[in-house]
């Protein structure tokens, strides 16, 4: 039951790129001022922004697919960017926010995502801190 978190891993950037107002933050769960880089969602995206909705019932949430920022086949699923905002994150460790993020998703991980990146915060600390970085760029990979 093992799976890889390959070239995109990180946990948290902070920059002053795309800020979001806390007070939209409440009325929807699709991204804000932030729009995810893809229009048409794949299965495996859909399916992570589902599970992730149903299991944290975030008050924000962006499945971002950036397999394209990386050398996969045109149209993979295979590295994505999570950033989630939710109470079910209160009172507990950065490492205990994203085992929930692993246990929501553990099937799209053993079976499909080779990178996850995972942005997740209660709404307190959003409202302290909305920024959210851009990913790295893919330090290569032999395209497996």
């Amino acid at each position: 039951m093992a799976f890889r978190l390959g070239c995109s891993l990180f946990s948290s950037i902070r920059s002053s790129s795309s800020s979001v107002q806390l007070k939209s933050l409440y009325s929807t769960t699709k991204p804000l001022s932030r729009q995810s880089k893809m229009t048409e969602k794949g299965p495996i995206q859909t399916a992570v922004h589902e599970k992730l909705t149903s299991a944290l019932k975030p008050e924000y949430i962006d499945v971002i697919n950036e397999s394209s920022m990386h050398n996969v086949p045109p149209g993979a699923e295979s590295h994505f960017k999570v950033v989630i905002v939710s109470s079910a994150f209160e009172n507990i460790s950065r490492i205990k926010k994203h085992q929930l993020v692993h246990q929501a998703i553990q099937e799209e991980l053993e079976n499909n995502i080779h990178a996850l990146s995972i942005v997740a915060k209660t709404p307190k600390e959003w409202e302290a801190n909305s920024n959210v970085g851009k990913s790295p760029p893919c330090q290569g990979g032999s395209g497996l």
